[in-house]
């Protein structure tokens, strides 16, 4: 056993230390953590900061990609947001305990299903810091410990945010092993998890590009809840609204180009390509965002440029759209369904039927009807945060809160009952 291979399995040890310590912990002293663990970041800012500015110095240095830059990156105003987003969770109820169902069977058995934590949960990420905050607190949410492994160009940044949440998580009585970070940025600790430390691990979380997805997917002896890239579609209908899909179109591709739930192909019905289309490539244009045509859109709009095959199954992360006319709603779903990665898709339309039709049949984790991809975030639907998307269908799908980070068990109650 390496030196890493030792260092990673005490790290596993101590975690499940932690969730056995923990996990009857009440739910109101989990609440007072994730607030304190929120004051300990605004606290904390200062020093966060300074780490972040060298991660920052780092990657330029490095020739970092801009889309890269900006997820790395942190302002006063993206800190004041993670404590915020943790203060949300603190606000959220409790899952732990929780009843799913109860009923009798014609034995007579009182037979409930409540949710129970999963135990501990192991986050591999890139260069979001924000993830350390984020699945910090959905885990104390939901009475789950962590490790943290963070990428290492992010890795002083995640360093000074784990210090504030420790301090709060130990200020409000709970242990630091709850939540611990990976301090070494050597490529062997990430193997050293995905064996899953003799089973201290319950399951494993990649967060970041397609290579770490495969990866953890293809190495795992522990379960995975996989994230895969977000190559989300807009699809303007035949009954699309043009002022709605100009809305729509530029705030679901330009917003933040950087995060999972950014459009990368805009697809548009033939029989409204030639009077909707431009102005959305106008607008896209102004806002500085190159397109990528098939030749019906290059001929409606020469500032594109002819497309490839590999354009359609590209995560720009970049102020990059890949544009196809289509013919009708039939050609929409196959071209979702051949270069789609299950993540989020949309249709623009005033047509119920079609809408109802394309949320049926688009087999995404999320499927949205008049609304920008970019909603396609934990936050926005009402979770506080998100440890990832899940793209998947086991155990959960689409964003993953707290709720999604816990099982279930049934709870059987009789009075002495025994089986004919």
């Amino acid at each position: 056993m390496t030196m890493v291979d030792r260092v990673m399995q005490a790290m596993g040890d101590r975690a499940r230390a932690a969730f056995d310590a923990a996990r009857m912990t009440p739910a109101a002293t989990r609440t007072a953590a994730l607030y304190a663990m929120a004051d300990a970041l605004e606290r904390g800012g200062d020093a966060i900061l300074a780490a972040n500015a060298d991660d920052v110095a780092r990657a330029r240095h490095d020739a970092t990609a801009d889309a890269m830059l900006d997820r790395l990156a942190l302002t006063p105003g993206r800190i004041a947001a993670m404590a915020a987003a943790v203060r949300e969770i603190a606000c959220q109820t409790d899952p732990v305990g929780g009843e799913d169902e109860r009923w009798t069977p014609p034995s007579g058995l009182d037979i409930a299903r409540v949710r129970v934590s999963i135990g501990v949960l192991a986050v591999i990420y890139e260069s979001r810091p924000n993830v350390t905050a984020d699945a910090a607190a959905l885990c104390v949410r939901s009475g789950n410990a962590l490790i943290l492994r963070s990428g290492s160009a992010a890795l002083a940044s995640a360093t000074a945010i784990h210090a504030a949440l420790v301090e709060g998580l130990t200020g409000a009585g709970l242990p630091g092993d709850l939540v611990q970070l990976v301090s070494t940025p050597d490529r062997a600790a990430v193997g050293a998890l995905l064996t899953g430390l003799s089973g201290a691990i319950d399951l494993i979380v990649p967060r970041g590009g397609r290579s770490l997805v495969q990866r953890v997917q293809s190495e795992a002896r522990a379960p995975v809840l996989g994230h895969l890239e977000g190559l989300c579609h807009t699809y303007l209908h035949a009954a699309a609204d043009p002022e709605k899909a100009r809305r729509i179109v530029l705030n679901a591709k330009m917003r933040q180009v950087t995060v999972c739930g950014a459009t990368e192909t805009l697809l548009v019905d033939a029989s409204v390509a030639d009077t909707l289309l431009r102005p959305v490539a106008d607008d896209l244009l102004a806002a500085g965002c190159a397109l990528r045509g098939d030749a019906r859109t290059c001929a409606i709009v020469p500032e594109a440029t002819p497309v490839v095959e590999a354009d359609w199954t590209t995560e720009y992360l970049a102020p990059i759209l890949a544009v196809r006319v289509v013919d009708g709603m039939a050609e929409a779903l196959a071209h979702i369904a051949r270069h789609g990665s299950g993540h989020t898709d949309a249709i623009v339309t005033e047509d119920p039927a079609a809408a109802a039709e394309f949320l049926d049949r688009v087999d995404s984790a999320i499927v949205m009807h008049n609304a920008s991809t970019q909603f396609a975030d934990g936050g926005q639907f009402g979770f506080g945060g998100e440890i990832g998307i899940a793209t998947g269908r086991l155990h959960a799908r689409g964003p993953v809160g707290a709720a999604q980070l816990t099982t279930y068990k049934y709870l059987v109650r009789a009075t002495g009952a025994v089986r004919p």
